[in-house]
C-alpha cells in the first residue's frame, strides 16, 4: 500500500515538474516584446515563434513578428507574417502598409505596386502611400503614371521632401528634366542629401551643363565620397567646365579606387596630353583605349598626343580607325592631313584635305549646331 503511495506521489512530482517547465504563452509574448524593444531581433524572432506554436495565428504577435524579420531583411517570412496577422484583420491599414513595405524592401516591386494600389484607394489622403506608390511606378518603369498621380498632390505636400523627390524623379524620367531638377535642388538644399545632389549633377551632366553640373557634384563629394562613380563625374563636370587642375585631383582619386576606370583614364589621358606631359598621358590612354578599343574618343586623343610625341605612324594608325569608324566627324581628317605630308605621304595628304573642304563645308552650311568636335 505504501509502496502504491509512492508511485502514485512521484507521478504527481513529474506532473508538477512538466508543467513548470512549459513557460506561459504570455511570458514567451512579453520575452519577444522585450527583446524586440532592446534591439535583439533574433531573439525577438525565435520568442515569437515559441509562443505561435501554442496561439497559432495571434494577429499581435504575427504583426510583431513581421516587423522583427523585415528589420533582419527575412523578407519572405515577413510577408508570410503579415498575410496571417491579415487573415485575422483583412482591412487593416497598418499591416497592408507593412506588407507592402516588405515587397518594396524585398525588390519585389510589381507587388509592392499592387499593395501600395490597393490601400491609396481605401486611403486617396495618405500622402505616405502615395509617395511609395510614385516610387513603385519609378521602379517599374511607369514614370508617366508617378506624374499623373502626384502632380495634382503637389500643391499641398511641396515642403514634403520625401514627395518633391520622387515626383521630381519622374519629371526627370520623363523627359521634364529643367522641371525634375529644380524639385531634386531644392530637395538637397533643404536635407544636405547627397543621393539629390548626385541626381541632379548627373542629369545636368548629360545636358551638358557642365558649371552647374560641376556644382552639384562637388556638393555630392563632400557629402558622400563613396556614391557610385562619384570621383569621375565630378572631375568630368570639371574638366568641361575649365576647372583641369580640380579635374586631375578627381581623376586620380577615381584611378586608386579602380584602375579599369575607362572615363577617368581617358580624361586624365587628355589632360596630361594637353600639359605636353605625353610620357605620363601616353600610360593613361593606352590604357584607355586597351579597355574600349572601340572608343573613336580614346584613339583621337591618343592620335594627338602620338602626334606630338613624334609618332606620326601610330597617331596615323588611330587617326585612320577614327575616320573611319567617324567619317564625318571633321577633326581626325584636319590632323591625318598634315600627318601624311610629315610621312611623305602626299597625295594620301591631298585627298584628306579635300574630304576636309567637304566637311567643313557641309558644316557651315548645316550652322553652329552641326558636330563637328566630338562624335
Amino acid at each position: 500500500m505504501r509502496c502504491l503511495f509512492c508511485v502514485l506521489f512521484c507521478v504527481c512530482l513529474l506532473v508538477r515538474a512538466a508543467a513548470a517547465q512549459q513557460k506561459d504563452p504570455g511570458a514567451m509574448f512579453n520575452a519577444g516584446v522585450d527583446a524586440q524593444q532592446r534591439g535583439d531581433f533574433q531573439t525577438a524572432i525565435r520568442d515569437y515563434r515559441a509562443f505561435l506554436a501554442v496561439r497559432p495565428n495571434d494577429f499581435e504577435a504575427e504583426v510583431n513578428l513581421g516587423a522583427a524579420l523585415v528589420h533582419e531583411k527575412q523578407y519572405d517570412d515577413a510577408i508570410a507574417s503579415y498575410k496571417s496577422a491579415l487573415v485575422a484583420s483583412p482591412a487593416n491599414n497598418g499591416v497592408l502598409l507593412d506588407l507592402g513595405l516588405a515587397y518594396f524592401k524585398k525588390g519585389d516591386f510589381s507587388n509592392a505596386y499592387i499593395q501600395f494600389k490597393h490601400l491609396y484607394e481605401l486611403q486617396p489622403d495618405n500622402v505616405r502611400v502615395a509617395i511609395l506608390l510614385g516610387y513603385s511606378d519609378l521602379d517599374l518603369g511607369k514614370a508617366p503614371e508617378a506624374v499623373e498621380l502626384l502632380s495634382p498632390l503637389e500643391p499641398q505636400n511641396a515642403t514634403n521632401s520625401d514627395f518633391e523627390y520622387v515626383l521630381g524623379s519622374a519629371l526627370i524620367t520623363t523627359g521634364k528634366r529643367d522641371e525634375g531638377i529644380a524639385r531634386i535642388e531644392k530637395v538637397a538644399k533643404a536635407t544636405d542629401s547627397a543621393g539629390a545632389y548626385y541626381l541632379a549633377g548627373t542629369t545636368l551632366l548629360k545636358m551638358n551643363a557642365f558649371e552647374h553640373a560641376r556644382v552639384d557634384l562637388d556638393a555630392a563629394l563632400q557629402l558622400d565620397p563613396k556614391l557610385p562613380d562619384i570621383y569621375t563625374l565630378a572631375g568630368t563636370a570639371r574638366d568641361n567646365s575649365g576647372h583641369l587642375d580640380t579635374a586631375e585631383s578627381a581623376f586620380r582619386e577615381a584611378l586608386e579606387l579602380n584602375s579599369n576606370d575607362f572615363t577617368a583614364n581617358l580624361y586624365l589621358g587628355a589632360i596630361l596630353y594637353k600639359r605636353r606631359q605625353t610620357t605620363e598621358a601616353k600610360t593613361y590612354l593606352d590604357r584607355a583605349v586597351q579597355l574600349n578599343p572601340t572608343s573613336s574618343l580614346a584613339r583621337y586623343e591618343r592620335g594627338l598626343m602620338e602626334s606630338v610625341s613624334g609618332d606620326y605612324a601610330g597617331a596615323a594608325r588611330d587617326l585612320e580607325i577614327v575616320a573611319n569608324n567617324d567619317p564625318n566627324w571633321l577633326d581626325p581628317h584636319v590632323q591625318l592631313a598634315t600627318l601624311y605630308y610629315r610621312l611623305h605621304r602626299a597625295q594620301d595628304g591631298a585627298k584628306e584635305r579635300a574630304i576636309v573642304q567637304q566637311l567643313a563645308a557641309k558644316q557651315q552650311a548645316a550652322g553652329p549646331d552641326a558636330p563637328g568636335l566630338r562624335p
